[in-house]
């Protein structure tokens, strides 16, 4: 594999572990609330990134590359932070949606490195990252909204 191929799977790669995280976080919230509405937006919330990382996977097949499996340590962390917190705050949903805020913060701020990174500049990957993007990145403005309506309810 040429160089220019490794650096566009390391990018899709980054991206892959990013929304393995994703998946996670928000499984990890939806077994952390009893509430039905949050569940039905950590739902939407993994599904979209189910069909992110489809997608990735694919492109980097084609690039002939392999498919990162796992998530980021950070991520890991993230996961750890959330059940202690969640555990500590009895299923509190302000703490909830301040953990998965956190997550998408990551989530946003992957991307956007990837997008402007050079790796994927003048790539045909680079719509496909930026499509990506907008669905994260309204997630992420979703959850935000969520969390400010939260605290504004306290």
């Amino acid at each position: 594999m040429v160089t220019n191929n490794q650096e566009i799977v390391d990018s899709l790669n980054n991206l892959i572990q990013i929304n393995n995280d994703r998946i996670q976080g928000y499984l990890t919230a939806s077994q952390e609330t009893d509430e039905g509405d949050l569940k039905s937006v950590f739902s939407e919330m993994m599904t979209a990134s189910q069909e992110c990382r489809r997608e990735l996977v694919q492109e980097v097949s084609k690039l002939g590359g392999t498919a990162i499996e796992g998530t980021t340590v950070s991520g890991k962390i993230f996961r750890i932070w959330m059940d202690v917190k969640a555990a500590l705050t009895s299923k509190d949903r302000k703490a909830i949606l301040n953990s998965c805020e956190f997550g998408e913060d990551a989530a946003v701020n992957t991307y956007q490195k990837e997008i402007d990174g050079d790796a994927l500049k003048g790539t045909e990957q680079l719509n496909m990252v930026k499509n990506q993007y907008s669905k994260i990145k309204s997630g992420h403005d979703k959850i935000k909204q969520l969390r400010d309506a939260a605290n504004n309810a306290a």
